[in-house]
């Protein structure tokens, strides 16, 4: 709970249950003046008048968890929010970087009394018994194998079952869980359900729980604590160069390249900053990956609010691809690397959805050939511009509108010196034009074994009296009426330069 320290009465916060208001949270002078939760808000009141009392807010209590949550991440990726007022954090492998498990936990809780909260931290080898310690317990670390003794005179509630088995369990005077230590265990599953023993052998290590990582790991990761913060962009971006250098030794082992990048910056007040970054192709270069950030801060600007400073920084890839070494200098890559940098530089100051690039698609009609995806799209799934090119040469279509319409506009007044002719004349947005040169057909039709695309269509490139192109098409032929076909309507396309 976190305290205000400039309240003028004991606090306390009530929530529903049922019909009734009952104190869910109390503050330290309500706590010394023997207020707890779970009584009665009009008890409490009539017991202290000066009392000041506000509804729980559920929304807000999980989004300060889950920024809490975010903010443990300086600690260790592995943890996982405990609903309503708990964090589990997996520090295995962690620990010695704080010194040890004691001066790990010592940390953490100064740093939450630094933020204003209360809180309490317990360290044991599974999560519910460490849950169980933090919440009903004084032990601060309990050793393997020594979960039967913590967990022997601690109330059932530990366990973390639902109230109505505690109080089922209450009925007939089990209260603690040394009371069923040694009890039979079929006859407790049978009355009191098996989630009871689940719960059990989990706090007593007996059986795994596995703990969900709040956000996925990252296969890569650097980072860098600060003993005095630092607030500056030029600080900030040489950290990034820093652990870009360290992350690059890590990737080359491996063959790996970053494709997506993450910079979480760890501000002073427990606040935490992300910054994304994707990248074309897979990088390992620090001087690309720095200035792949130049342009995203760039881009946030006054987002990124240093507040007091950051004390702690840290560069994970969150997704890597296999980045062999080429031979470079003697074929015609530079080209196409200072492309990849323009397209991220791009992407990084305007966003990734907003620059694309054309993929081939494996079909003949025009609308539905190419699609724009992100130009920072998984270099696995994508076909690129330069093979729908090769595509294009290799079938001998002719040259495509440089701008295609969003979707094929009909025309009107269309004539043709006969019915399956190209068009002499026609109407478009309200303007006749007069077609001087024309060039086709060009006959395109759907898949026999689909409905893409509908009857079949003959292209023509036209040019009228003002020397405007066009990309026509009529859709359906003359010879197909006699079939009780539609009859065949035109459209236009698309414009040329």
């Amino acid at each position: 709970m976190r305290q205000w320290r400039e309240a003028p009465s004991p606090l306390a916060v009530f929530g529903k249950c049922g019909n009734l208001d009952l104190l869910v949270a109390v503050d330290a002078a309500a706590e010394r003046l023997g207020l707890t939760a779970g009584l009665a808000l009009a008890q409490a009141r009539a017991m202290h008048p000066a009392l000041t009392a506000m509804p729980e807010d559920q929304a807000a209590d999980a989004r300060l968890l889950e920024a809490l949550a975010d903010w443990c991440q300086r600690y260790t990726p592995l943890l996982a929010a405990d609903p309503p007022d708990g964090i589990l954090l997996d520090i295995g492998g962690c620990a010695h970087l704080f010194g040890g498990e004691e001066k790990l936990r010592d940390d953490l809780l100064a740093r939450m009394t630094g933020f204003g909260f209360t809180a309490r931290a317990a360290i044991a080898a599974s999560i519910g018994a460490a849950s169980a310690a933090a919440r009903f317990s004084e032990a601060a670390i309990t050793p393997t194998d020594d979960e039967r003794d913590l967990l022997g005179p601690l109330p059932l509630a530990a366990l973390r079952l639902s109230s109505d088995t505690v109080a089922a369990l209450a009925r007939v005077g089990l209260k603690r869980i040394g009371d069923i230590l040694d009890l039979p265990r079929a006859p407790l599953a049978a009355r009191f359900g098996a989630e009871l023993l689940r719960m059990l052998d989990r706090a007593l290590g007996r059986e795994y729980e596995p703990l969900t990582p709040r956000l996925p790991v990252a296969p890569y990761i650097a980072e860098k604590n600060f003993h005095e913060p630092i607030a500056r962009e030029e600080d900030v971006l040489a950290t990034v160069e820093r652990l870009a250098t360290r992350l690059k030794a890590a990737l080359a082992v491996r063959g790996d390249g970053a494709r997506r990048l993450e910079l979480a910056l760890f501000r002073t007040d427990g606040v935490v900053k992300r910054i994304a970054a994707g990248t074309s192709r897979p990088v390992r270069d620090p001087q690309a990956i720095r200035a792949l950030f130049v342009e995203r801060l760039a881009a946030l600007g006054d987002e990124i609010d240093p507040g007091f400073g950051f004390d702690l920084a840290r560069l994970s890839v969150t997704i890597a691809e296999p980045c062999p070494d080429e031979q470079i200098g003697l074929g015609g890559h530079e080209d196409q690397a200072e492309l990849d940098r323009l397209v991220d530089r791009l992407s990084a100051r305007l966003g990734r959805r907003r620059v694309s690039r054309l993929v081939a698609h494996d079909s003949h009609i025009p609308e539905l050939a190419v699609a724009a995806l992100p130009a920072q799209a998984m270099a696995r799934a994508e076909l690129g511009w330069e093979a729908f090119r090769r595509f294009r040469v290799q079938a001998d279509l002719s040259p495509r509108p440089l701008r295609f319409l969003a979707r094929p506009e009909p025309i009107e007044d269309v004539f043709a010196l006969v019915p399956d002719g190209p068009p002499v004349r026609f109407r478009w947005r309200r303007a006749l034009h007069e077609v001087i040169a024309v060039e086709g057909p060009e006959r395109i039709e759907g898949a026999w074994w689909s409905e893409e695309g509908g009857p079949a269509r003959d292209y023509f490139r036209v040019e009228d009296k003002a020397g405007l192109r066009f990309w026509l098409f009529r859709a359906g032929l003359y010879r197909d009426m006699a079939r009780a076909l539609p009859r065949p309507r035109w459209f236009l396309h698309g414009m040329y330069a």
